[in-house]
């Protein structure tokens, strides 16, 4: 018996879904034009045939800089890239296993956000960063046209294509994002929260969300904290919004989620939070 394999509707049809995942993966498995260097593949995907409505995101995954740079660390020391500014720290694990217990695939970024950020429009001034809390990226700070539009080409937009492919894998799609925080900025005072939950508009799962999460007395919530959930054409925005899908972007402060053994605890703490929330949307 030939397994069945799962499709996507496309402008030309119906696609099947390995197919899609491979095109997105073209632009990185070939060589660059004009040398014969290979380019680190921009994402990962586990448990790409989870069948649950969950879709787990983690656009900072990260905070490898491709070889194909040329600057192992883009110019700045090596405990710089372990900092918050280069990835979120503890995001992925909290993802993976979110993915697991809530039988959903998860998507991962395989790039720092210092090379470009994947969770900003390609549009934005940010979308590589020159400056990031008090920190000079000096790689960044000569970054040209072409070479914005190399690593637009390269690692933006075949994370979005396959985060496209896998939102779209069935109807009701429900997105989650993973992120962490630091908890504190360089002259800023401390941030209070455990857990920040980020919205727009749309408040259909993340009201829920935080009923839930307040109705647990030992945590600290922040509402829209440490950061606003209104970001025109960032990920959620683009691939949730736009398509007037469920969402929430969750936050968790990151030295709560240093080790794998937080990242699980956290995990198994916030999945049945989010299930329960799920089955008082209605839709």
């Amino acid at each position: 018996m030939v397994p069945r394999i799962a499709t996507v509707n496309a402008n030309s049809g119906s696609i099947p879904y390995y197919l899609i995942h491979f095109i997105s993966q073209l632009t990185y498995l070939i060589f660059q034009k004009g040398n014969s260097t290979k380019t680190t593949p921009a994402f990962f995907i586990e448990g790409e045939h989870r069948p649950t409505r969950w879709l787990v995101t983690c656009d900072h995954a990260s905070n490898r800089v491709p070889d194909e740079i040329g600057n192992a660390s883009l110019g700045l020391p090596c405990d710089d890239m372990a900092r918050h500014i280069a990835f979120d720290i503890g995001a992925a694990g909290v993802a993976k296993a979110l993915g697991t217990l809530l039988d959903a695939p998860v998507i991962l970024s395989n790039f720092s956000r210092l090379v470009i950020d994947p969770n900003r429009g390609e549009d934005d001034p940010t979308l590589i960063m020159q400056l990031y809390d008090g920190t000079l990226i000096p790689e960044n700070r000569s970054v040209n046209a072409d070479e914005r539009m190399r690593r637009i080409e390269t690692y933006y937009r075949p994370y979005h294509d396959a985060y496209a492919g896998l939102a779209n894998r069935q109807p009701d799609t429900v997105i989650l994002s993973i992120h962490s925080f630091t908890p504190q900025l360089r002259n800023r005072p401390p941030r209070p929260w455990d857990v920040g939950v980020l919205f727009a508009h749309d408040q259909r799962l993340s009201d829920p969300v935080i009923r839930h999460l307040r109705a647990e007395s030992d945590l600290t919530i922040g509402v829209n904290e440490p950061y606003t959930g209104h970001l025109p054409k960032d990920a959620v925005d683009r691939h949730g919004l736009q398509h007037n899908r469920l969402n929430a972007l969750i936050e968790l402060r990151n030295d709560l989620i240093e080790t794998a053994d937080q990242q699980m605890h956290w995990a198994m703490r916030l999945a049945p939070i989010f299930t329960n929330a799920l089955s008082e949307t209605d839709c």
